[in-house]
C-alpha cells in the first residue's frame, strides 16, 4: 500500500510538470499567432516606387518606366492614409480583446476549461488562416480584414483566463511567483517563433505567414483537448478508474465530499469585491500600456535615436523581451521570498520612471547604452505586468474571503487581463499621437503611467500594512518604504 501511495505521488507530480509545459506551449500559440500582422506590414504597403528597365521597339535603346505604390502595395493599404488603416487593424483586434475578455472569464467558470480553451483555439486557428487567405483568393476589402482582426480578437480571449485557471489548480501558492514568472516567458517565445515564421514567407507569400501560424495553434489545440487535465482531482478519478484494470490505487487516501449544493461560479460584481481586484486591475492597465507601447513603437524609435535601419532596430527591440523575462522571474522569486506581491510591484514601478527617462537619453549616445538600458526597461516594465497576470491573478482568485469556492480564478484573471487590455489599446494610439510632437513626449506619457500605477496599487499596500481606511496614497509609499527596512 505504502508502494501505491508513492506511485499516485510520482503520477501527479509527473502531470504537474506536464502541465506546465503544455499550458507554457499552448499560450505559446496564441502569441505567435498573433504577431505576423507586425511583420507583414511592411509588405502590405511598400515604398516600391522603382525604375525598372523595359525594352522598347529598338534592342539599343531602352526607357525607364516608373512604377508607382499602386504596383506592388496591397490594396487598399496603397493609399496616403495607409498608417491609418494599419492602425485600424491593430486596434480592431485590441479593443476587441479587452472587450471579450470581461465576458471571458464568466462564461469560462461555467464549462470545462479543456473543451473552451480547445474551441477557442480551433477558432483562432480558423481566423488567423482566414487573413492569410485573403492572399490567397486576392482579397482587397477592408471590411474584410477588420472583421477577421476583431473575431480573431474575441476568440483568442479564452486563452488567458483558461491557462491561469490550469496552472492556478496544479501550483499551490508556496512558490507561485517563482513558477509563474518562467511560466510567463512564453510571452516573448510566441512573439521571436511568430517573428521568425512569418518573416521566412513575408518576403514570397505573406499568405502562409497567418496560414502556418494559423494551423499551429489549430493543432495545439487538437493536442489541448486529447492530453490537459484541469485540476489533480480530475486525475485522481483518472487513476480510480483504472482500478477495475488492474492498477494497484490508494482508494483510502481519496476523499470525494458530495455537497448537496456545490459552489456556484461568482458573478462579475462578486469577483470585483474581492479586495485587490480593482486595485490591480487598474495597476495592470497603466502597466500593459507602457508595456504595448515599447511593443508597438520600440523598433521605430531604435530606428531615429541610434540611426539604424529596420531590421537592425528590430533585431535589437528584442532585448527589451529578454529583460522582461529576467524582470518576470525577479518579481516572482522577490515576491516569494517576501510574500508580497504589492510591494513586488512597487518597488519595480517606483524604479521604472526614472529608468524610462535615463532610456531616453541614452539612447542618443551610441549601441552600447542601449542595449544595456533596454534590458534594464524591459525587466522594471515587464516585470509587474508578469506577476499582475500571473501570481496576483491566481492569489485573488482564491482568496480566503471566497470560502473556499475555487470557481473564482476565471473571473478574476479576465477582469485584469482585461483591464490592463484597455490600456494596451490606448498606449499605442497615444503614443502616435504624441511622437508627432517629440519623442520626450511619449516618454512623458510612459512614466506618467508609472507613477498613476504606483499610485491605485499604493491603497493595497496601506491596507495590508495599517489599518483599514480611506485611500492615502503616501501612506502606501510608506509601508513600501517599511517592507525593505
Amino acid at each position: 500500500m505504502v508502494f501505491c501511495v508513492c506511485m499516485t505521488c510520482v503520477c501527479i507530480i509527473s502531470y504537474r510538470a506536464f502541465t506546465f509545459g503544455l499550458t507554457f506551449l499552448l499560450y505559446t500559440s496564441f502569441h505567435l499567432s498573433r504577431k505576423p500582422i507586425s511583420i507583414v506590414k511592411s509588405e502590405l504597403h511598400k515604398n516600391c516606387s522603382h525604375v525598372m528597365e523595359a525594352p522598347s521597339e529598338s534592342s539599343s535603346s531602352q526607357q525607364p518606366v516608373l512604377h508607382p505604390e499602386l504596383d506592388c502595395s496591397w490594396k487598399p493599404f496603397d493609399r496616403n492614409n495607409y498608417k491609418q488603416l494599419l492602425g485600424a487593424m491593430d486596434y480592431s483586434f485590441l479593443c476587441a480583446y479587452a472587450i471579450g475578455m470581461y465576458l471571458s472569464g464568466i462564461i469560462g467558470e461555467r464549462l470545462p476549461i479543456r473543451l473552451y480553451l480547445t474551441v477557442g483555439m480551433l477558432t483562432s486557428g480558423l481566423f488567423t488562416c482566414l487573413f492569410g487567405l485573403g492572399y490567397v483568393y486576392d482579397v482587397h476589402s477592408l471590411g474584410f480584414y477588420i472583421f477577421v482582426q476583431v473575431a480573431n480578437g474575441l476568440v483568442q480571449t479564452t486563452g488567458w483566463p483558461s491557462v491561469v485557471t490550469c496552472i492556478g489548480n496544479w501550483f499551490g501558492k508556496g512558490r507561485r511567483g517563482l513558477i509563474m514568472g518562467l511560466w510567463n516567458s512564453h510571452t516573448s517565445v510566441g512573439n521571436i517563433l511568430g517573428s521568425l515564421i512569418a518573416g521566412y514567407y513575408v518576403s514570397s507569400n505573406w499568405g502562409l505567414s497567418f496560414i502556418v501560424p494559423g494551423v499551429i495553434i489549430a493543432a495545439m489545440g487538437v493536442i489541448c483537448f486529447l492530453f490537459l487535465i484541469e485540476h489533480p482531482n480530475d486525475l485522481k478519478i483518472l487513476l480510480l478508474g483504472q482500478e477495475s484494470i488492474g492498477v494497484c490505487v490508494p482508494v483510502q487516501q481519496v476523499v470525494v465530499v458530495k455537497s448537496e449544493a456545490e459552489p456556484s461560479a461568482i458573478s462579475f460584481m462578486g469577483a470585483l469585491r474581492i479586495p485587490g481586484v480593482v486595485e490591480f486591475s487598474l495597476c495592470l492597465l497603466f502597466a500593459k500600456l507602457v508595456s504595448y507601447t515599447f511593443l508597438f513603437w520600440l523598433p521605430l524609435y531604435i530606428t531615429k535615436a541610434a540611426h539604424l535601419d529596420a531590421k537592425k532596430a528590430g533585431d535589437l527591440s528584442t532585448l527589451f523581451d529578454v529583460g522582461g523575462i529576467v524582470g518576470g522571474i525577479l518579481a516572482g522569486v522577490l515576491s516569494d521570498k517576501m510574500g508580497k506581491r504589492a510591494t513586488t510591484c512597487a518597488v519595480m514601478l517606483l524604479l521604472a520612471a526614472p529608468t524610462l527617462y535615463g532610456f531616453s537619453m541614452m539612447s542618443q549616445f551610441g549601441l552600447g547604452p542601449t542595449i544595456g538600458m533596454l534590458l534594464v526597461c524591459g525587466g522594471l516594465v515587464n516585470g509587474p505586468y508578469a506577476l499582475i497576470t500571473t501570481a496576483v491573478s491566481a492569489d485573488l482568485g482564491t482568496h480566503k474571503s471566497l470560502k473556499g469556492n475555487a470557481r473564482a480564478l476565471s473571473t478574476v484573471t479576465a477582469i485584469i487581463d482585461g483591464t490592463g487590455s484597455v490600456g494596451a489599446a490606448v498606449g499605442p494610439l497615444l503614443a502616435g499621437l504624441l511622437s508627432a510632437q517629440g519623442w520626450d513626449q511619449v516618454f512623458y506619457m510612459l512614466m506618467t503611467a508609472d507613477f498613476l500605477a504606483l499610485l491605485v496599487i499604493s491603497e493595497d499596500l496601506r491596507t495590508s500594512g495599517s489599518q483599514p481606511g480611506i485611500w492615502d496614497p503616501l501612506g502606501g509609499l510608506n509601508t513600501l518604504l517599511k517592507d525593505f527596512k
